[in-house]
């Protein structure tokens, strides 16, 4: 009469342990920053990243109208200054796709005056990706 029940017990912690080796064996996610609003003002993109877990390889999705916006890669001083130096990298498509390096990432849009200032610039650390679980066989 027992055999079921363990039966069952041990079939339901087999589908959890799959279910958590899929989880952490996933290749790099595509994020749409703002979700639905978009790379905007409006997204708050600096409060959009909390309660995220970045890895180095993902990639953030930039929706914006180009005439409104940019997106600007730029170092900790830029952003923090809400400037642009000559290492910085424009992006002006309106729907980018930028891959995350290893370690500390910043984001901000210098198109119309005081975006920046304003709140839209994002700093993303990533991390590395856990390495893959080994397969009992």
């Amino acid at each position: 009469m027992h055999i079921p029940i363990i039966a069952t017990i041990a079939a339901l912690w087999s589908l959890i342990f799959q279910q958590c080796y899929v989880a952490q064996a996933r290749g790099p996610v595509t994020y749409v920053v703002g979700d639905d609003l978009g790379w905007t003002l409006e997204a708050n993109p600096e409060s959009w990243t909390r309660g995220k877990k970045f890895y180095a390889g993902d990639i953030l999705e930039f929706k914006y109208d180009t005439d409104e916006a940019n997106v600007v890669v730029v170092e900790k001083k830029d952003h923090d200054d809400c400037s642009v130096s000559e290492t910085a990298v424009f992006y002006t498509s309106g729907d980018d796709n930028i891959q995350l390096v290893f370690g500390a990432n910043y984001f901000i849009c210098s198109d119309l005056p005081n975006q920046c200032a304003g709140g839209m610039k994002m700093a993303i650390n990533a991390t590395s990706r856990p390495p893959r679980p080994l397969r009992a066989h």
